[in-house]
């Protein structure tokens, strides 16, 4: 996939948990090299670079400026997002960042306009809807298998990240909390799969003003809660389909889909989008039972870090974007002001709905 001068060499910024997952995906990209690291635990940033063979573990000040680097990928907590953001397109790099795209609409608003100003791409996490789980659903919808889209559901539920995260203090403080953490894989899916969002109407609470540490060194200590850790809404997407979110971490578990999208001919059950990859279920009403699709479209085999490949392709914008990030943010903190003034809120932005990946398998 790709030639060698299509190569983007990437510095990643921040080496906690999450950097475990994008290093097992890394060395498999054609068009990606890991050749940097950094942290504010230098020995964070040294154990990643040992990893890599011709990666250099540095501090965060100079990579961003470091010409051989010719994207940050910002790996830190969502409250730092848009300042190491900032930093890296000032120094004219290219930035991928995990999700949320910052921590508030502001600051990624931000983040879009200096990205504008400097002519350098923004993406952003999840890049988990271009997983083959994702796209076969999207497939199915746009090959008319369910008829026109009526609407959809979407939950998530745990009892809260506190019981196996070590460091979980950015969970519960602002840009953390259900929705924000886990609530892009889901937001994200459903603009892939029904398009831009209009409006939101949303309602929240938080039953507990503090969390107890379940594991590792700290388990035992508590931390505050500074975030609604339920979150329901109803999201009016632009071609008047309408999903309902459920995001909680205030619940023991559901045994209900991840993702459903019902239209007048169909009902699809769509992959966990958190995961790549997953079966997508389709019942119409011809059918008796639920059937597995055939895997019919999404990159095939791959983790966290293929939005990078993609973004390297792409000639352009890619298809996990500063734009749909920057869209689904909104919705979210729009669903939060829904709750919080007991009013229906209009989203501002919108997006295109990222152009559909065909079958692909990367070694």
């Amino acid at each position: 996939m790709g030639t060698p001068e299509s190569i983007l060499r990437v510095g990643v910024v921040g080496c906690g948990n999450i950097v475990e997952q994008y290093l097992n995906t890394l060395p498999h990209l054609d068009n990606v090299r890991l050749v940097a690291a950094a942290d504010l635990d230098p020995a964070r940033a040294e154990q990643v670079a040992a990893r890599v063979p011709g990666a250099r573990a540095l501090s965060v000040d100079e990579l961003i400026a470091d010409p051989d680097v010719d994207l940050v990928l910002n790996l830190t907590i969502p409250a730092v997002h848009h300042e190491i953001a900032l930093k890296a397109i000032a120094a004219g790099k290219q930035v991928y960042g995990e999700k949320p795209l910052a921590d508030t609409v502001a600051h990624a608003r931000e983040i879009l306009r200096a990205a504008d100003a400097a002519g350098v791409t923004i993406g952003s996490a999840p890049d988990t809807v271009l997983g083959s789980g994702i796209q076969t659903a999207r497939k199915a919808v746009d090959d008319g298998l369910i008829g026109r889209p009526l609407a959809a559901t979407a939950s998530m539920t745990t009892p809260g990240h506190e019981r196996w995260h070590p460091n979980p203090d950015f969970y519960y403080q602002p840009g953390g909390g259900p929705l924000l953490d886990m609530g892009p894989y889901y937001v994200t899916a459903l603009i892939t799969l029904l398009g831009p969002v209009a409006s939101v109407i949303g309602a929240a609470s938080s039953l507990r003003d503090q969390r107890t540490i379940g594991s590792g060194p700290r388990a035992g200590e508590t931390i505050p809660v500074d975030v609604d850790t339920h979150v329901t809404g109803v999201l009016v997407h632009a071609s008047g389909a309408l999903s309902t979110l459920v995001m909680s971490f205030d619940t023991v578990g559901s045994r209900a889909s991840r993702i459903e999208v019902h239209g007048e001919l169909g009902s699809l059950i769509v992959p966990d989008p958190n995961n790549f990859d997953g079966e997508t279920e389709l019942k119409t009403l011809d059918d008796d039972e639920w059937r597995v699709l055939d895997q019919s479209a999404g990159y095939v085999g791959v983790g966290r870090g293929i939005g990078l490949q993609d973004l390297a392709l792409a000639g352009g914008t890619p298809r996990a974007s500063g734009t749909v990030a920057f869209h689904a943010l909104e919705v979210m903190e729009s669903l939060i002001e829904s709750a919080h003034e007991g009013r229906a809120v209009t989203i501002s932005s919108t997006c295109e709905r990222p152009s559909a990946v065909p079958l692909t398998t990367v070694a």
